[in-house]
């Protein structure tokens, strides 16, 4: 495995061949978060990330030996508003058939929805969420440098909030067609709930898998652009413990 490091600030940036590789290094390294917070603490708090992007990592961490998921409770950064869990584009359907079935966490938290009342369900979220320190955040950058659903035009580096709903742009929407989603961008729900930017900076430690040829661009603009929530991902470079891995197609922009 054929592997190249840089430091971005206080971002380090692991660079693989593939998508593949990128994957299985991500998940030995979460492992290892995991597993200490447990020998530690006796348990772990992880934000786990949805979408294509993550699919190597979360298919390779849940094949590892020694986690003890028991003592591990799980928590999603967002989820599409009015949504039922049961559609296929639902972010909790993903958390459900690739985590929670596969390696049976002691807890896993839902963001609802579909919640009949939306202000209480952030309520409800953000007490979760702050009951107790987390430990491990997965964060994706999006096409248009989201991270979340924080797309630039809601991205709040000093949000006083932890979970709020936002109004998803263009780019964002396109993203989630193109992905296989939803049939067009028109059919992408125009609301999601999100954990914010500083929501997601109570994570100890970020991992963050960034794959393919179409996030070179946002890769960019977060390790090399100013740091700037026309850029949400760009506050990575201001995490005290952050991971940033790519392969060759999305690190193909970086300057070095």
């Amino acid at each position: 495995m054929s592997e190249t490091t840089l430091q971005y600030e206080k971002a380090r940036v692991r660079i693989f061949s593939t998508r593949q590789e990128l994957g299985a290094a991500s998940a030995a390294h979460a492992a290892q978060i995991i597993q200490r917070a447990v020998r530690e603490r006796g348990k772990a708090r992880i934000i786990v990330a949805t979408g294509n992007s993550q699919l190597d990592m979360i298919t390779a961490l849940a094949e590892i030996p020694g986690i003890d998921w028991r003592s591990v409770e799980v928590f999603h950064m967002d989820e599409y508003a009015g949504m039922s869990s049961t559609h296929p584009a639902s972010f909790r359907l993903w958390i459900k058939n690739r985590v929670e079935d596969k390696v049976h966490p002691a807890k896993v938290q839902y963001i609802q929805g579909d919640a009949p009342d939306p202000d209480a369900e952030l309520e409800r979220y953000t007490r979760l969420l702050m009951s107790a320190p987390i430990d491990l955040a997965f964060v994706g950058f999006g096409e248009n440098g989201h991270i979340a659903f924080n797309d630039p035009h809601v991205a709040d580096f000093q949000d006083p909030v932890i979970l709020k709903r936002v109004t998803l742009d263009e780019a964002c929407r396109r993203q989630q067609s193109g992905e296989g989603h939803f049939p067009t961008p028109g059919d992408v729900p125009k609301e999601a709930f999100t954990i914010t930017c500083p929501g997601l900076f109570r994570a100890a430690a970020w991992v963050c898998c960034v794959p393919e040829a179409r996030k070179a661009q946002a890769v960019k603009g977060a390790l090399e652009g100013p740091i700037s929530t026309a850029c949400p991902a760009s506050i990575v470079r201001t995490h005290p413990d952050a991971t940033v891995y790519l392969d060759a197609e999305s690190a193909s922009l970086l300057g070095r």
